[in-house]
C-alpha cells in the first residue's frame, strides 16, 4: 500500500510543542512496545493529544516513525576537531551512538523494511533523513577544503556526486556494522574505518604494514 501524501490544510498553525511531544511519545512506544504493537492511539495517549491531531499531521504510522527517527539524527553535529580525520571520527562515533539507541534501531529497521514495498515511504526516508544529514558531509568537506586537506571541486554536478558517495560510504558502513552485523562501532573500529576511507584500501594496507 502506498503512503498518502500529506494534504495541505488551513486553520490553526501546528503546535511545535505538540509535535515534539508526539515524536517523543513515538520513540518511547518503539522502545516499550516495538514496531508491530505501536499504534497511533497509544502514541496519542502518551503525548496527551487527541488521535485526530496525529492524523492531521501524519498519514499513518510509517510516516510518524520516520519523523521520530529523523529528529534523533538531527542531533548530529560536526565540531571542528582540527583535521578531516578527527572530524570524521567524531561524527561517526555520534552516529553509531544514536543507532545503538533502541528507539533509533527499532524505528529505522522497521521503516526501511516497510519502504521496500512503499515508494512514497522510501521517498520520505530520503528527504527526512538522508538528504537532511548530507549537511554534515557538505560542512565537513568545505572545512577540509579550507584547510587544504581536500582539493576544491568546481563542477557542481561532480561535487554533488562526490557528496553522495561520501555519505553512502559512511552511512552504509556504520549502519551495516551496528544494525546488520550487530558489532560495536567503537573507537578502534571508527579509527580503522576512517583510515580506509581517507587513504583507500591500498594506502591503509601500506600504513598498517609499516606500523
Amino acid at each position: 500500500m502506498q503512503s498518502r501524501s500529506p494534504a495541505s490544510r488551513t486553520g490553526r498553525p501546528r503546535s511545535a510543542t505538540a509535535d515534539a511531544a508526539i515524536l517523543a511519545a513515538t520513540r518511547e512506544a518503539l522502545v516499550e512496545l516495538g514496531w508491530s504493537k505501536l499504534t497511533l492511539g497509544d502514541v496519542a495517549t502518551r503525548a496527551g493529544v487527541a488521535k485526530t491531531t496525529l492524523y492531521r499531521r501524519w498519514a499513518g504510522k510509517n510516516e510518524l516513525v520516520v519523523d521520530a527517527v529523523a529528529e534523533l539524527f538531527d542531533e548530529l553535529r560536526l565540531p571542528d576537531r582540527g583535521s578531516l580525520a578527527a572530524d570524521i571520527e567524531g561524527v561517526v562515533l555520534q552516529f553509531a551512538a544514536i543507532l545503538a539507541r533502541p528507539e533509533a534501531r527499532n524505528g529505522l529497521m522497521a521503516v526501511v523494511a516497510e519502504s521496500t514495498r512503499d515508494d512514497a515511504l522510501r521517498e520520505r526516508i530520503r528527504t527526512s533523513i538522508v538528504d537532511r544529514q548530507k549537511r554534515l558531509v557538505v560542512e565537513g568537506r568545505t572545512r577540509a577544503q579550507c584547510r587544504g586537506e581536500l582539493p576544491q571541486e568546481t563542477d557542481p554536478t561532480g561535487s554533488a556526486r562526490t557528496i553522495d558517495l561520501i555519505f553512502d560510504l559512511v552511512a552504509g558502513a556504520v549502519v551495516h556494522r551496528t544494525l546488520v552485523s550487530a558489532e560495536p562501532a567503537d573507537e578502534e573500529w571508527v579509527h580503522g574505518f576512517t583510515r580506509v576511507l581517507l587513504l583507500g584500501l591500498a594506502g591503509a594496507a601500506t600504513e598498517s604494514a609499516e606500523g
